[in-house]
């Protein structure tokens, strides 16, 4: 394995998310038994650092921490450093956040773990800014007051590691149960249901996920009443900041409770199963709305996100031009000038406001008035969408990770079968029948 000039190991990586990273002056090792290695010898702990392409806040991390060269030398000093793509690794992402979440922490990414020279976990966190905030310390001071840690108190880390990994294995070992049956399905589904947010759909406040997995089990099994509480869901959704309303698809996750502001990554697996969804409840309800979002979404996909050959790549990134959502959002001065005499129809169903929605910008959402105007109204709204999907498109764009992941195609390849039966579309049949090809074939 060769260096660069600096020490880092990472050029010859094929991982999008790694290859970020070759140029920083941390001594950065990938995942393998060279770096363990190297720690051991050494008896350094270990820094491990696991993140994703289109992390928004790994790249926060990495600009302020990892490119900065005198916290690089800090972490050079004293520690064995390692970087990790959890999409390449989502074994070790696995462990080391279970090794997060029984240390009382909150998991995420960036996922900060220090650990013994052997790779066992014993103290961590997510971001950590370069100087002490948001409730945390600084990254150099800390980096510091771990090695202390490490040093003089090898004791209690031993100890801390010993009850870490005693308590994983006990998570991870199988336990004999009896599956539930019907009806006690349908008892959780109709509890969960009880957890929906009764004015903006979803469950919790903010951030405030899809969470398709818990929609899908009480549509399937959940009464009228829990059924209805999945449309309020789905209708919020599809007419929020969170979907893109001019080139389809939804972002990971709105950071506020109404689906308004949306952390602006697309990530494949979420369309796959948000797909799904939609597909199922507009066989029942043959709502339009349903309709058009999975058409508009299928076609973000086929256009932004297909390989040439048939397979799908993995996310979108939320940052474009050096900041967050900037190809996505609008002053109202941009869409005057977009849409002439037609932009006051389109800015009243848009949330288009001289002040912005957002951060002086505008997110367009239909959020305050979600259902679908008479047939006329929504055809000019399609036009002035139209208009403005071309006006956007010279933006600069997020940066793509084009990454073919077997298991994320595997939800879109089933979010595309069952979507084009329930449409009729053979088109997308044929679409997910190559990507089925091109991923076998790789």
């Amino acid at each position: 394995m060769s260096a660069t000039k600096n020490g880092n190991l990472l050029a010859k990586e094929t991982s999008p998310y790694l290859l970020q990273h070759a140029d920083n002056p941390v001594h950065w090792y990938p995942w393998g038994e060279a770096a363990l290695a190297k720690a051991r010898a050494e008896q350094k702990p270990i820094l491990l650092s696991i993140g994703y392409a289109d992390c928004h806040w790994c790249h926060v991390m990495a600009h302020e921490s990892f490119e900065d060269e005198t916290t690089a030398t800090v972490m050079n000093r004293l520690f064995i450093n390692i970087k990790v793509d959890r999409e390449e690794r989502p074994d070790l992402d696995v462990i080391y956040q279970g090794a997060l979440s029984l240390m009382g922490e909150q998991g995420g990414w960036p996922l900060t773990m220090f650990c013994t020279p052997e790779g066992k976990p014993f103290w961590g966190g997510t971001y950590f800014p370069p100087r002490a905030g948001f409730g945390r310390p600084g990254f150099p001071d800390l980096l510091e007051h771990i090695d202390k840690i490490y040093r003089n108190e090898r004791e209690k880390v031993e100890s801390n590691t010993g009850a870490i990994l005693g308590a994983l294995a006990e998570m991870t070992h199988p336990k004999p149960g009896v599956a539930p049956g019907p009806e006690e399905i349908t008892a959780l589904a109709n509890l969960l249901a009880d957890q929906v947010d009764a004015r903006h759909g979803g469950f919790g406040t903010a951030p405030k996920f899809p969470q398709c997995g818990v929609l899908q089990l009480i549509w399937a099994h959940g009464s009228n009443l829990a059924k209805a509480k999945v449309a309020l869901t789905l209708d919020r959704m599809a007419q929020g900041g969170i979907y893109d309303h001019l080139g389809g698809g939804f972002a990971r996750y709105s950071t506020d409770a109404a689906w308004l502001v949306p952390h602006f990554e697309k990530m494949l697996y979420d369309n796959a199963q948000l797909l799904t969804l939609y597909a199922q409840a507009w066989r029942r309800t043959r709502n339009p709305l349903y309709q058009q979002r999975a058409e508009e979404t299928v076609g973000w996909l086929l256009r932004e996100m297909t390989h040439p050959n048939g397979g799908f790549y993995s996310t979108l990134d939320a940052d474009s031009d050096g900041a967050e959502g900037k190809f996505y959002v609008w002053s109202e001065a941009q869409i005057d000038a977009a849409l002439g005499a037609g932009a006051a129809t389109f800015k009243a169903a848009y949330d288009v406001r001289p002040e912005g929605n957002w951060d002086g910008h505008n997110i367009l959402n239909r959020s305050h008035n979600p259902a679908l105007k008479d047939e006329a109204t929504e055809a000019q709204l399609a036009a002035a969408r139209a208009a403005l999907f071309e006006v956007r498109a010279p933006r600069v764009r997020p940066a793509l990770d084009d990454k073919i992941l077997t298991d994320w195609n595997g939800l879109m390849i089933g979010a595309l079968v069952e979507a084009a039966m329930t449409f009729a579309r053979p088109d997308w049949l044929d679409a997910a029948d190559n990507a089925y090809r091109f991923v076998r074939k790789q």
